[in-house]
């Protein structure tokens, strides 16, 4: 995804990116501080070309709860680094999980790890809602 950004996002010129990144990397042994450094990397490259990135965090599993907590470390470095930034920070873990054990809902994954159309469709009337509503409103 990093050595895709400028092709994907930066020669678009888009207004703003919404950069939901790290799974993969988390299933494969990266250190969440490692990721988290590569995903902060991008927002100040996003930011430096006038694109106003959005950070997401990253969405539970289920079925490997031993990988939840690597999960909710990335997804704090990435809250913190929103904060910092003033990004606006869209926490799809909460969104997509049960409250009580933070496995990812069954309602949202076939295997534990992708999101169904019904996840994607609550991942996107949660970001809808929480800011691309606002958005919109400021360009009307």
């Amino acid at each position: 995804m990093l050595e895709r950004f400028v092709r994907d996002v930066l020669n678009e010129k888009p207004n703003y990116v919404i950069i939901l990144g790290g799974s993969n990397d988390l299933g494969w042994g990266f250190d969440p501080a490692t990721i988290a450094n590569n995903l902060t990397s991008m927002y100040d490259t996003a930011l430096s070309r006038g694109i106003r990135p959005v950070s997401c965090s990253v969405p539970s599993i289920l079925g490997f709860d031993e990988l939840i907590p690597a999960r909710l470390h990335l997804n704090t470095l990435i809250r913190v680094e929103a904060e910092r930034r003033k990004m606006p920070f869209m926490d799809l873990f909460t969104e997509t999980a049960d409250p009580h054990s933070n496995r990812l809902l069954d309602d949202y994954s076939a295997d534990g790890l992708h999101l169904t159309p019904k996840g994607y469709q609550r991942v996107a009337q949660y970001i809808f809602d929480k800011w691309l509503k606002q958005v919109l409103e400021q360009h009307m």
